[in-house]
């Protein structure tokens, strides 16, 4: 849900350290360690530790200093805005961890290393911000969160294990809708607000890239075959519209995707700046012609979806 924003922000970063430090220097900078680099690793366990608390204490700051606190508790949210908010965990986990993995990665630590310390980042962060709900009267810690917390971190792991490879990649894509008009307190009141809270507009995609299932097979390289969720008429996250607007009809529908994709990082170049811009943007589904279907519609193919 926040990967859109973050990929452009970061890819504004990788730009930007393009054009100050050169293409020569920037290469020899991201291209991976062979062996053990004590200075490298040292700066990622100490950036990511900055960053994630910086991160959890303006949050704590920005979003729940306004309420009071309680006693830790737990809530049971399983049944809200169609699930689309535990997806979004599972995407996020996934995503944090994969990033930290790759960093570990560019030190050159070991596998285990990698699997252990970076691929557990993305669980370790989100479980921290359901700790922080769980002291807050206004929420609580779900377990429905946790686990789908726990879900990204598995995907990443279990692919890395089995075949020293992902070769299915949770992806997001994002279009604006009508209800955010609704309640834009809730909903998003801007473009950026409605990416991370509108969950009719998202979509949560796993992308198989069909050539690492067939290997030897003249299937490109770089094509995906994606599945995708989504959701629509949601304005309240338990489905009690009608409570709040009564002269507004909707349903709450389920709807399903099959479409193309491509996997960016099984783009051959030698150029590290552009596989790590290849790797940042496979975060999210290419627009692609697409197969939806949803149990009031039926089937319906669309030319192109995002």
């Amino acid at each position: 849900m926040k990967g859109k924003s973050n990929c452009f922000f970061l890819l504004f970063l990788m730009l930007w350290f393009h054009l100050s430090f050169g293409q020569n220097r920037l290469e020899d900078f991201l291209k991976p360690s062979d062996t053990l680099n004590t200075s490298r690793r040292n700066t990622v366990i100490f950036t990511e530790a900055i960053v994630a608390s910086g991160a959890l204490v303006g949050l704590n700051q920005l979003w729940y200093a306004d309420y009071p606190r309680s006693n830790f508790h737990f809530i049971n949210d399983n049944a809200e805005w169609l699930q689309m908010d535990k997806v979004g965990h599972m995407y996020s986990s996934y995503h944090l961890g994969r990033l930290g993995a790759e960093m570990l990665e560019w030190s050159g630590t070991t596998q285990k290393e990698q699997l252990i310390y970076g691929a557990g980042l993305g669980f370790a962060f989100l479980t921290a911000v359901e700790v922080l709900d769980g002291f807050s009267s206004e929420w609580g810690a779900s377990s429905g969160d946790i686990i789908a917390n726990a879900s990204g971190t598995a995907l990443y792991v279990s692919q890395e294990l089995l075949w020293n490879e992902q070769r299915i990649t949770p992806k997001f894509s994002f279009h604006t809708t009508k209800y955010a008009q609704y309640r834009p307190n809730v909903l998003g009141s801007s473009f950026v607000e409605q990416i991370l809270k509108d969950y009719n507009g998202q979509t949560y995609w796993l992308s198989a890239n069909l050539y690492s299932f067939s290997k030897g097979s003249k299937i490109p390289k770089w094509l995906n075959l994606a599945v995708g969720y989504g959701a629509d008429g949601m304005i309240t996250g338990n489905g009690e519209n009608n409570a709040l607007f009564p002269t507004l009809k909707t349903e709450r529908i389920r709807r399903f995707y099959l479409s193309l994709d491509v996997d960016l990082t099984k783009i051959q170049t030698k150029s590290h700046f552009l596989k790590t811009i290849f790797s940042v943007l496979n975060t999210l589904k290419i627009p692609a012609p697409t197969i939806e279907y949803s149990h009031r519609e039926g089937f319906r193919g669309r030319i192109s979806y995002f």
